[in-house]
């Protein structure tokens, strides 16, 4: 089967900038990238930190863009008010299936306790059948290779199938990690436990 083309991109990431300019950079670099494909961008909708620099690249570069937030977070993350299109929902859970509804893959970047819980919902989704949309994570300067390292672990002690470690797709190069998530057809499991 052919994968179905990438109109939309989910992605999760920092509402703070970091101090890390090569994260900066690959942000950017991933924004112009989806402007130029012309793949939408979802995301939070932040104007602020790694968020609102996605955001801004993306719309620099003559893209769409599409922000989902918490009508209480609005105050908190200051809503980007120059983006294509800001929705508010009523909380983060409708946000999250607000945002997975639009998109037609998903990107973690690097960013906190928020990005690394959206990334591993978004893959448990796809573990039990929820979606089968690409989902790929950009390791800028190595910053998830603990991570990796844990899903490797959880492989060797058997609490984590190949197939569904599969499910991630993983670059540190933005158009590379693109390039991969268009030629993804993830694996899909009727039966996800046995």
């Amino acid at each position: 089967m052919v994968p179905s083309p990438i109109r939309s991109i989910c992605v999760y990431l920092a509402s703070s900038t970091g101090a890390n300019d090569q994260i900066v950079s690959a942000t950017s670099d991933l924004g112009h990238l989806l402007a130029q494909r012309g793949i939408e961008l979802i995301y939070g909708g932040g104007a602020v930190g790694l968020m609102g620099l996605l955001a801004d690249a993306v719309l620099d570069h003559g893209g769409r863009v599409t922000g989902v937030i918490p009508t209480g977070l609005f105050p908190t993350e200051v809503g980007h008010t120059g983006i294509s299109q800001l929705i508010e929902v009523e909380s983060m859970h409708a946000r999250k299936a607000e945002m997975e509804r639009r998109a037609d893959a998903f990107v973690a970047l690097p960013g906190g306790f928020g990005t690394l819980e959206e990334m591993a919902e978004i893959l448990t989704w796809a573990q039990i059948g929820l979606h089968r949309k690409p989902i790929g994570l950009l390791n800028v300067d190595g910053f998830y290779d603990h991570l990796l390292a844990f899903f490797d672990r959880c492989i060797a002690d058997a609490v984590l199938k190949p197939k569904n470690r599969d499910l991630l797709v993983d670059h540190h190069d933005p158009a590379t990690l693109l390039d991969a998530l268009q030629a993804t057809e993830p694996a899909f499991e009727e039966k996800w436990i046995t």
